[in-house]
Formats: C-alpha cells, structure tokens, sequence
C-alpha cells in the first residue's frame, strides 16, 4: 500500500479529531486565541483600510450566512471570512509562532468562525477545528524553515507566509465544520493550494495590503471549503508532488518531517506566542529594553546615542532603510520601526507596556519622538543572531550625558514560553480592544462567552446573541 500523502496525513487528523481528542492545554489556548482574535478584530474597524474591506463586503450582498464585524447584518461567509482576517491582522497585535514567524490565528480564527456560523456548528466543533487548522498553517510553515539559516525560506522568496499557510490551515478548519470526511477535507486543503498568496514588499516600502493577507487567506479557506462539499476536488499530492505547493513557493526544499512528525500527539498552539504590544513582533524586546533603560532613570534628554543590537535577519524589517525608521510618516510605519519602540518603552505605553493610543500619525511626527529617533542605530548583535528566531531578542546599548553608558539585554518576548501572559493580562488586552468597540456589558459578555465556548450549542449566538 502506498504511503499517505502529506495532505492525507492532515486529512485523516481533522476527520478523526472532536474536542474530546484533544489536551486540556490546547482546549484552553484555543479559547484563548480565538478571544484575542476577535478583540483585535473589533478593535480595527476604526483603519482606513479595515474600512475599505468593510465597505466592498457591504456592497456585494449575497446569502445572509455569517458575521462580518462592521457589517449590518450577515454576509455570505467568505466574505465574512475577508472583513474578520483582514481586521484581525491590521494591527499588527495577533500571536505569532516561533520560528516559522507565522500568525496563524488571524487566518484561521476568522475562517472557522464564518464556517461555523454558516452552518450553524457548536463551540466544541470550533474549537476542535480552529486547533486543527492552527497545528496545518504551522506545520506547512515549519515545512519552509531553512534551520541552517535560522530563517523561513518563504520569506526569503519575499512571500507572506502568514497568508499563504493560513489559507490551507483555514481550509482545513472549514472542511471540518462542513462535517468533510477525511477525502472531502484533502480536497478542501488540495483547492486552497491553489489559493494561497501574499507578498511582503508592503513591510519594506510600505502601503497597507498587507492588512489584506489573512482575510483572503481566510476567504480562499472558506471558499475551498464550500467548492469541496459542491464536488470540486484537489489533487492528493497538492502539497509534494513535482508541482505541488512546496515546489511552487520553495522551489521543491522542505522539511516533510516537519508535516508528519509525531501529528496529533505534539500541538503547537499552547506555544504560539500572544503578543502584548501591537507592533511587530522584532520590536517588542526592544520596547522592553528602553522601559527598562527608564525605570533605571533615564530621560530622553539624557540620551547622546542609542545602539539596538538585533537578529541580523530582522533589520531589514525594523531598521531598513534607517532614514525611513527614524522618521516614520505614519502610525503603521511606527510599528515597523526599532528607532520608535525605543521611543515607546523609554516614554513609558499604556496597555500592558505599549498600546494602540502610543502609534498614531502624530506621534509618529511628534518633535520630542523625532528627536530621539534620529539617535538611535540598529545593529546586528551575534548574541541575539545565536537566539532568533526562537525568540526576536535585543540589546540596547545608551551613551548617555556625562559619559555614562547603560546596557539592557531582553533576551526572549513577552507573552512567549518564557515569559508567558498570564489568562488575566490576555484578557485585559481583550478588554481594551473589545471595550473600544462594545458598549462595556456587551464586551463581557462576549469574554464570558468566548472562555465557554466549547459548551456553547450553536455559534451564531456568539456575535448575536
């Protein structure tokens, strides 16, 4: 008998996995997961470009399926599935897994979700689906990760691994809430290969369809998802074969192990990293080290030059071109810049150490910021190279007036497996995201109901109740 196909492996994992087939921790994380998802969804509606997807999605019309946060009313649920994965990654605030540098939840959260409303599934089977979906997008990801490199080779190919693996990831999901049998949901990851997409330039030069990534990624899901239970079917081999997904985006170098490996029996998602700051995630150490470079005494004032040691890889996302980095235009650029997180941790954030208030336009532009900014430099430090990309560390080294020098190493993330968030702090960033969009009783009340979620009968009364 011939071995299984990759695919088929999957395959056989989603259609045999109910809520009772998995660990207490992944149960607990899921939950987890999809309450951070959704807070960061509500929080976003307030971008233009959120606002863009939401005003396209309210144009189209279409079957009353599923919901789309910011749309009256229901939507047909790939287009449910665009707005919540666009929203949901739009502010640069969604968990992150190590070391494939992927954010699974933002694609595969919102794509279970209008699955399951379109069909009306119960909690248990959410959840059962979004921890299958998560454990795909990150095992395809691992898949890519060149561990000589230390780095994704999706990346390197200038592809947005988020997006694309999320895409199969969320059509795993949704073939599972369809109630696919194990060749249906083959299918159903077999057609979102051919789905899968997004390019990274946007973190370099700028403009906002990055935003876009995980909502088509979702919408792709979905859809395949739906196309599969109406007949249309993938090819067994769509991850392996000669021109199969990973000879498409990796050029045929990958890690089938990294698929196969103890698959079912080892769970990714109590690991993926919650972030606590909404900014990319290589900078976060960095705001750590300046808040520490504060409650040592530090002023702005007191700062001649500031060197950021970082994981070489990560400069040219963070600190590339330094021109721009020093000098971002707007709050998003900020996000992307180790020169402003050194303004947010050494000004002191809100939130749980920086918060969505500390990157806007004007703060971007703020004097005070602007001048801080031009001081700082960001280097590849071999300490932090040695590390990445099991967690994005960082050394900051201040010369300071009167020829003091001060040295901050924050050597693994907040919110990761060493440091983790506690349920209370993900809740507080659920409750600062949701608060700013749901009058306070309405936000509890969706956190009372996301942390049951597994009892809960039907999914449609989670956004209506």
């Amino acid at each position: 008998m011939a071995e299984p196909t990759l695919s088929r492996r999957i395959a056989e994992l989603a259609a045999e996995t109910d809520l009772g087939r998995l660990p207490a921790d992944v149960v607990a994380s899921t939950r987890l997961r999809v309450l951070d998802t959704l807070g960061l969804a509500l929080r976003a509606q307030e971008l233009d470009s959120s606002r863009a997807v939401i005003g396209y999605v309210a144009d189209q019309g279409g079957r009353a399926e599923a919901t789309a946060i910011g749309v009256a009313g229901r939507v047909p649920a790939a287009l449910a599935a665009l707005v919540n994965g666009t929203l949901a990654h739009s502010l640069d605030y969604d968990d992150t897994h190590l070391p494939s540098v992927l954010h699974p939840s933002a694609g595969v959260v919102p794509a279970a979700l209008a699955a399951a409303e379109a069909v009306g599934a119960s909690g248990a089977e959410l959840v059962a689906a979004v921890a299958v979906g998560i454990e795909t997008c990150v095992r395809i990801g691992m898949a890519g990760y060149d561990k000589e490199s230390g780095n994704s080779t999706f990346f390197e190919h200038g592809q947005h691994a988020t997006s694309i693996c999320g895409a199969l990831g969320g059509a795993v999901a949704a073939g599972m809430l369809h109630r696919l049998d194990a060749d249906g949901i083959q299918s159903s990851l077999g057609v979102a290969a051919s789905m899968a997409s997004g390019i990274i330039e946007a973190n370099r030069t700028g403009g906002t369809v990055k935003r876009l990534h995980c909502g088509w990624a979702a919408h792709s899901a979905v859809t395949a998802a739906d196309l599969t239970r109406r007949g249309l079917t993938g090819p067994p081999t769509a991850l392996e074969g000669r021109f199969g997904f990973f000879q498409a985006f990796l050029h045929g170098t990958f890690d089938a192990g990294q698929v196969t490996d103890r698959l079912g029996e080892q769970w990714a998602v109590p690991g993926i990293f919650f972030k606590p700051y909404p900014a990319n995630h290589f900078t976060h150490t960095t705001i750590d080290a300046a808040a520490e470079l504060r409650r040592r005494g530090v002023r702005p004032e007191d700062v001649e030059s500031i060197e950021v040691g970082v994981p070489g890889p990560v400069i040219r996302t963070i600190g590339e071109p330094i021109e721009v980095k020093r000098a971002p235009r707007t709050g998003y650029q900020a996000q992307f810049s180790a020169p402003y997180a050194v303004t947010v941790g050494l000004l002191g954030g809100g939130g749980l150490g920086a918060a969505l208030e500390d990157y806007t336009d004007e703060l971007a532009a703020d004097p005070l910021r602007r001048e801080l900014m031009a001081k700082v430099s960001v280097v590849a430090d071999p300490r932090c190279d040695a590390i990445f990309p099991h967690q994005f560390p960082a050394v900051l080294t201040a010369r300071l007036s009167g020829g003091r020098t001060e040295t901050v190493e924050v050597l693994a993330n907040r919110g990761g497996d060493q440091r983790p968030l506690t349920d209370e702090e993900v809740g507080r960033k659920f409750a600062d995201n949701a608060g700013a969009a749901l009058p306070a009783g309405e936000a509890e009340r969706l956190r009372r109901a996301v942390l049951a979620l597994d009892t809960l009968a039907d999914v449609r009364a989670l956004l209506h109740p």
